[in-house]
């Protein structure tokens, strides 16, 4: 078994799984921006997957869907820079660590948060599954590490929070992923308007019924693709990128101190978030 130190390391006091080199990670602010690039951006297991899916649908051959930006060694940034087509490109950054020159030319930028209780059991079972993070077998232990933020990608609510902070600058459009699973339709509507791409009513059904969370996750087990293109910068295997996408499947892990102890934080962290006010816990 591969030991922590191996797998896990600090940047800036964040942890980064180790498939994020440091060399990658010291260099990006160099990292050229192009005013046409857009930015997905997430916590981890939050539905990058899903939106990524979403735009490949949205903008079909015409446009080149990367890794996630942090992800590799330094030749990630030659690899990015050599791209012809439009970029569009996944992070896990928070909003200090991104690349200045995105700030800049006010690259478009799609955030997608999710209620951070499912976010943790979804993160949880990756740690569990996936070998490229630590084994941790205790609930009770990887709560406290995601609270706080010891988990890879750092802090849930630090990370919501510092993109949030600077939502007028960079003109971002903020997504719930409860909203998309409840009105699919809507969500996709929103993101055309905020592109500036115009479709039909029945295209935008079409691109629900093409990006539901079971076509998606059928059509990875049936895929047999290039392991190393994925949007998931925690993994190269997409069969650990769905697992249920369900809502709510926070309530069969939290006790009640552990809800109660994870309210407070969220109360304590967030109550001048006006995104927070707009998740919801229940089904």
């Amino acid at each position: 078994m591969s030991h922590p130190a191996d797998l896990i390391h600090l940047f800036n006091g964040i942890p980064f799984t180790t498939r994020s080199s440091v060399e990658l990670l010291r260099s990006l602010d160099r990292f050229q921006a192009r005013e046409d690039d857009l930015l997905l951006v997430s916590y981890p297991k939050s539905g990058t997957h899903w939106l990524a899916e979403i735009m490949k649908h949205l903008y079909l051959s015409k446009v080149a869907l990367t890794s996630p930006m942090e992800l590799g060694d330094i030749s990630k940034l030659d690899e990015l820079n050599n791209m012809i087509a439009k970029r569009i490109i996944p992070t896990h950054l928070s909003y200090d660590m991104l690349p200045r020159d995105f700030k800049e030319k006010k690259c478009k930028v799609i955030y997608i948060i999710r209620n951070p209780k499912d976010t943790a059991v979804s993160l949880y079972h990756y740690y569990r599954d996936n070998p490229n993070l630590p084994t941790i077998e205790a609930w009770s232990t990887y709560l406290h590490m995601f609270l706080h933020g010891e988990v890879v990608c750092g802090s849930w609510f630090d990370h919501v929070l510092s993109w949030e902070e600077h939502k007028n600058e960079t003109g971002a459009l903020f997504l719930h992923y409860e909203s998309m699973k409840k009105d699919p339709f809507q969500s996709v509507r929103r993101i055309c308007t905020y592109l500036g791409i115009n479709l039909h009513e029945n295209e935008i059904h079409e691109i629900c019924k093409k990006t539901s969370f079971s076509e998606m996750k059928n059509s990875v087990e049936k895929e047999n693709s290039d392991p190393n293109q994925t949007v998931c910068a925690l993994t190269s295997s997409k069969k650990l990128v769905f697992r249920k996408g369900t809502v709510g499947e926070w309530k069969h892990y939290f006790t009640n101190k552990q809800n109660r102890l994870f309210d407070e934080m969220y109360n304590r962290k967030m109550h001048s978030s006006s995104l927070a006010k707009n998740l919801h816990y229940e089904n």
